[in-house]
Order: structure tokens, then C-alpha cells, then sequence
């Protein structure tokens, strides 16, 4: 066991040392060699580890690699890959680049979910009163991209001794609400909508698709023919929307706007930057439909009603006027029927029908009979 001092003149002790044939090095932050033994004693177990892992797996465990192969393997084919990216780099930059997933244990997860818990809603004009972002963000973007890493890790073959417990760190939810449209709502919206945006808000409610589905949808993907819409989602599964009636009177007329964009709008103002000239038409992004959609709901006067919610009032009115949850399922592109199990509410009030049905139906069974024995 050996610790020395740089020739650099750091006053802290480093190490150096190999196991299994991998260099291990740095400084102890240590300026007591007695301190730095007990520090370089722990750094050769979490090599031992590490190494052990290693030759399982036969691949870097380092958080940065294991992040990079898994993108490149699965990723990139996400239903919005530029979050996994995004979450990814999260990851990695708080951990650091070299930091193996070995040495990510529960407590250093729980401190990364804290440190996660203070951010902040981004894009809001005063950030710094911004509301901090919710559990279900910090689940999502954080401890199950964390968890996505050590589940793809051990499908390479590693093994983890000191894995987080990922129930643990989860944060609790509250249930998804599902919000419906009502009629004078959707009636102040359709009053309220930019007109350049008002085909984009008609297809959304028309077809229940996703924000980033729609705003993202191409000429390439949409075939008239056929009377469908293709598009490839996540993991590669092929996704198909069906073009109704409705659904095509919205599409059909933009065709010449944009060759390869569906959706656009027009520049209010010019901006050199961006090479937009006022006047003319671009197509419509993300973060601009967002601002148009909280300007339009600011001005309909609608309330506790997000652009999501456009999705759940799509699915509770297809299943309020189908009574079918596999129907509805495919509808919206749901993978589990789980996740349409949420909108069986909406068939509480036909349960309650059938059930007053049946009891009619005996209640007049009933007084025939009775009228029967009174004649006899």
C-alpha cells in the first residue's frame, strides 16, 4: 500500500495502482498520509468491484460510455430522443465522466434526486420565481433514466453489488387527472386561435396525437391514398394514425405551404438571426406552439387546462361514444391498456343506465305479473 505527494507541490496525497491489469490514480483530497492509506485501501475495493464488473460485462462501465453505447443502441429510436439526450448529459455531468456506475450506489442516487428536486421549471420569464419542477419530472427525467443505465449495463453482462433501490427513490405522484373539454371551453379557444395556427389546433383535437407528434408531422408520413398516417415511434414500432373525413379537410389544403413540414405559421416580425422574413411562413416549432397555445388560453379565459389535456379529452370522448377500450387503445397508441384504463371513468355513467335498466325491466316484469293475478 503506497501513497505519495506530486512533484507539482499539491499538498494533498495520491494514489496509483493497478488491478486486473486497469490503472487507477488521482489525489486522496487527503493531506495526512495516514488519511490517504485509509483512502487508497477504499479506491482499490471499489476497483476490485469495478474490474470484477468489467469482466462480466467485458465493456466500460464508465457512466459516460455506458450512456453513449446505450443511446446508440436505443436512444436514438426514443419517441422524443432529444430528452433522452438531454437527460443523459444530466446524468453524466453530475456525476462526472469517469465515474463508473460501480461506485453509484443509493446514497449517492438519493443526493442526485435531491439535487434534482431544486430545479426549476425552465422557460418561464422570471425563472427565479419559477415553480420548481414536479415529482413526476424528476422520476422520469432523472431516477428512471439512472435506472434505464444500470438495467442496460447488466443486460451487457455486469453485475452491481451495491445497486440503488429504485422504489425507494421514486417520488410519489399524484393520479393523472383527465380533464375534458366542455363546449362554451372549446367554443372560446376556437374564438381565441392565431389564425395561421388555427388548422394546427383543429388536427390536435381531431386526432389525439401528442404535441411533438403533430408539430413534428411530415409530408413524407401522411399518405392521402391510403387515408393514414405513418410514422415510426419509440423502439422502432410503426405507429399508424387513420386520416378520417374531418381529419383530412384540415390536411388537404396545406399541402402547398412547406415542402416537407405539415404545420406552419406566419412571421409576425422579421429576424435577421433567423433568417425569417415577416410575411411569410416557416414551419411551426415546439417552443412557439407552446407560447401561441398559453397566449390562446389567456385569451379564451380557459382555466386548469393544459395542451396534454387536448389527448385526454380526444380519448374521453372517443370512449364515451364507442363504450370500447381496446378501440380507444389503438386510438391513442397505447402500448399497455393500462394507460387507458384511466379514462374508463367516463363509463361510470352507462354502468349506472344498464344498472337502472335492469331494475325497470324487473320492476315492470313485476307489476305484469301482478296485473295477471289480479285479472285471474
Amino acid at each position: 500500500m503506497s501513497v505519495y505527494k506530486p512533484g507539482n507541490k499539491s499538498p494533498y496525497y495520491h494514489f496509483d495502482f493497478q488491478v486486473g491489469g486497469h490503472r487507477f490514480h488521482g489525489s486522496t483530497e487527503c493531506t495526512s498520509k495516514r488519511e490517504a492509506e485509509k483512502f487508497e485501501a477504499l479506491e482499490r475495493e471499489k476497483a476490485k468491484t469495478q474490474v470484477k464488473a468489467m469482466k462480466r460485462s467485458r465493456t466500460s462501465l464508465l457512466i459516460d460510455d455506458v450512456a453513449a453505447r446505450l443511446y446508440n443502441e436505443h436512444g436514438q429510436y426514443d419517441a422524443d430522443p432529444d430528452a433522452t439526450d438531454t437527460n443523459l448529459a444530466r446524468l453524466v455531468n453530475y456525476f462526472g465522466k469517469a465515474t463508473p456506475l460501480t461506485d453509484i450506489d443509493h446514497a449517492k442516487a438519493t443526493k442526485l434526486v435531491s439535487w434534482r428536486r431544486g430545479h426549476r421549471v425552465s422557460g418561464r420569464k422570471d425563472q427565479e420565481n419559477a415553480p420548481l419542477i414536479a415529482n413526476a419530472t424528476v422520476n422520469r427525467s432523472t431516477t428512471k433514466v439512472l435506472q434505464r443505465l444500470f438495467t442496460f449495463a447488466k443486460a451487457e453482462g455486469a453485475v452491481f453489488e451495491n445497486e440503488p433501490k429504485w422504489d425507494d427513490l421514486l417520488l410519489p405522484e399524484p393520479v393523472e387527472r383527465i380533464r375534458e373539454l366542455q363546449d362554451d371551453e372549446a367554443a372560446a379557444l376556437d374564438d381565441a386561435v392565431r389564425a395561421d395556427y388555427e388548422p394546427f389546433f383543429e388536427f390536435v383535437r381531431a386526432s389525439g396525437m401528442r404535441l411533438k407528434e403533430c408539430v413534428t408531422l411530415r409530408w413524407s408520413e401522411v399518405n392521402f391514398g391510403t387515408r393514414q398516417i405513418v410514422r415510426i415511434g419509440k423502439g422502432g414500432r410503426r405507429i399508424v394514425f387513420p386520416i378520417t373525413d374531418t381529419v383530412r379537410e384540415i390536411l388537404f389544403p396545406l399541402q402547398d405551404q412547406h415542402p416537407e413540414f405539415v404545420f406552419t405559421y406566419v412571421a409576425v416580425y422579421g429576424n435577421k438571426r433567423l433568417g425569417r422574413v415577416r410575411g411569410q411562413r416557416y414551419p411551426i416549432t415546439y417552443n412557439g406552439t407552446k407560447s401561441a397555445w398559453q397566449r390562446m388560453r389567456a385569451d379564451a379565459g380557459v382555466n386548469d387546462f393544459r395542451f396534454h389535456d387536448f389527448r385526454h379529452d380526444f380519448g374521453s370522448k372517443l370512449l364515451r361514444g364507442t363504450g370500447n377500450l381496446k378501440l380507444v387503445q389503438k386510438a391513442l397508441n397505447h402500448r399497455d391498456i393500462k394507460s387507458t384504463l384511466r379514462y374508463a371513468h367516463v363509463l361510470d355513467e352507462d354502468v349506472a343506465e344498464a344498472v337502472e335498466y335492469l331494475a325497470n325491466s324487473r320492476n315492470s316484469r313485476k307489476k305484469s305479473r301482478s296485473g295477471v293475478r289480479e285479472a285471474s
